[in-house]
């Protein structure tokens, strides 16, 4: 059981080429094997049929002549047996004239059952070996028999130089089989090793410091099927490739975001950490100053608690898997927009707003806080970048499969270095002003990843005097 088991390991550690000569060597040798076995049978059979043919035209042409003499003395091949027996009760009697080895039981026997047909039997006879032995009868009516045997000595002699010449023969056509199978499936794995050279490449690559893998199976040959896996090999490195830009990618916002959301709340901690030590040693002196350090430090709070709204609003819609963060309703999109353009109205009264005509009886599934949030983000951002008195336009249409919603206004535009950065998380195209107004740089954050979250899109598109931000949402969610 050891041998075995270290043969089969053994066997598992060796090299695909290897198990597979030596697999094709185990079915060759299989098919020989069957084809040797049945060319020795066919040879032997054919050998037989010959000796029987022979000792039945010896006995035919005797038969005439044995019949006239009463069982005379009957002719003699070289190597032969041949006699004639009387059959008295049962027992066979050999006639003078005749050539019988030392032990004649075999022989008699053979002729006590060719008393009334003739019988072709192989015998073994002591001390001389195997012999095929023909029987007939003579004078049926006196059971008479004529007995002839012939060795078979030379017959098996020739079958076993067919064997010999044939395991000889095959054993040679398996060796070069092996070899030149061995050969010829190297060179058809060499693309696989190739292949594994390039793995071996990518494993030595440090990742760590640079995520790209510009190495790839560039070999060619090897037939369809190991093109089709040189080609799957290549888009598994790409995907990778990719991936691993991805992830750095992803590393990289994640730690700007970070960073950024630390400085977001540092500023507001810091102010309110500030306004407390003024409210200690303004509260006993000096009240009204106190009341004022009390309001700035609420403002500051409001401040900080919408950062955290937002970003927790972000989280949430970045991992929509945890938590639906979207309770989808029929939303009157008329309704929606009158209500988002009164709010602007109200606390916006320095810039005066247009809303176009709205579409009467147009149904979105969406979340209506949410989709509110929207509207309200793109009005306070036209609002926030704009000077007082800029006009901005709210408008609506709708067709059978999608809603779409333009927020305008007449401000400076967006310069078109900022037109790619403007959703990212704490990008802000003025930075002082925006700070100023109490800008977080998340608002165009959050409108991006709630537009997305509703299976929507947004585009901007600005020029000086004209900037547009559109939003397109499909009327129906599957």
């Amino acid at each position: 059981m050891k041998i075995l088991r270290r043969w089969f390991d053994a066997w598992r550690r060796s090299r695909l080429g290897t198990r597979l000569a030596l697999g094709l060597g185990a079915l060759a040798l299989v098919v020989f094997a069957v084809v040797g076995t049945v060319m020795v049978g066919i040879m032997k059979g054919y050998l037989n049929d010959r000796l029987d043919e022979q000792l039945a035209k010896t006995q035919i042409s005797q038969v005439p002549s044995l019949r006239t003499t009463h069982g005379g003395k009957p002719q003699q091949a070289y190597g032969w047996f041949s006699a004639v027996f009387a059959v008295r009760d049962g027992d066979a009697l050999p006639q003078a004239g005749g050539s019988l080895p030392p032990d004649t039981k075999a022989l008699e026997k053979v002729a006590e059952d060719a008393t009334r047909t003739e019988v072709l039997r192989t015998v073994y006879i002591e001390d001389k070996g195997t012999y095929r032995v023909r029987a007939c009868p003579i004078e049926p009516a006196r059971n008479i028999v004529l007995v002839s045997a012939a060795p078979q000595a030379d017959l098996d002699r020739t079958v076993s130089q067919l064997i010999m010449v044939e395991v000889v023969a095959f054993l040679l056509a398996l060796a070069v089989l092996v070899i030149a199978g061995r050969l010829v499936l190297r060179r058809g794995l060499r693309p696989l090793s190739d292949m594994a050279g390039t793995a071996h490449d990518i494993a030595s690559h440090d990742l760590t410091a640079n995520a790209d893998l510009p190495v790839r199976a560039q070999a060619s040959g090897g037939g369809a099927e190991v093109e089709e896996l040189r080609t799957a090999f290549n888009v598994m490195l790409a995907h990778l490739d990719s991936s691993l830009v991805a992830r750095r990618e992803a590393n990289e916002r994640l730690r700007r975001f970070i960073a950024d959301a630390s400085h977001e709340l540092r500023t507001p901690l810091t102010s309110i950490r500030g306004y407390a030590e003024l409210f200690r040693y303004a509260a006993a002196n000096e009240p009204a100053e106190r009341d004022a350090h009390l309001s700035k430090i609420r403002e500051e709070t409001q401040r900080m608690s919408v950062l955290v709204d937002d970003l927790l609003l972000l989280a949430r819609l970045d991992a929509p898997e945890t938590e639906a963060p979207l309770r989808l309703v029929d939303v009157d999109v008329a309704e929606l927009i009158t209500d988002a353009g009164e709010a602007f109205a109200a606390g916006r009264p320095e810039h005066p707003l247009s809303v176009g005509a709205l579409p009467e009886g147009v149904v979105l599934q969406a979340d209506p806080v949410r989709l509110r949030q929207v509207l309200d983000n793109l009005l306070a951002n036209a609002a926030v970048h704009t000077p007082p008195g800029t006009p901005v336009t709210l408008f609506a249409e709708a067709s059978d499969s999608e809603v779409v919603l333009r927020v305008s206004d007449a401000g400076p535009g967006i310069p078109p270095e900022a037109r790619e950065r403007i959703f990212d998380r704490f990008y802000r195209v003025d930075t002082a002003r925006t700070r100023g107004n109490g800008g977080t740089g998340l608002g165009l954050s959050v409108v991006l990843s709630l537009v997305s979250a509703h299976g929507g899109t947004i585009e901007v598109e600005s020029v000086p005097g004209a900037t547009t931000f559109t939003v397109r949402l499909p009327r129906h969610r599957s």
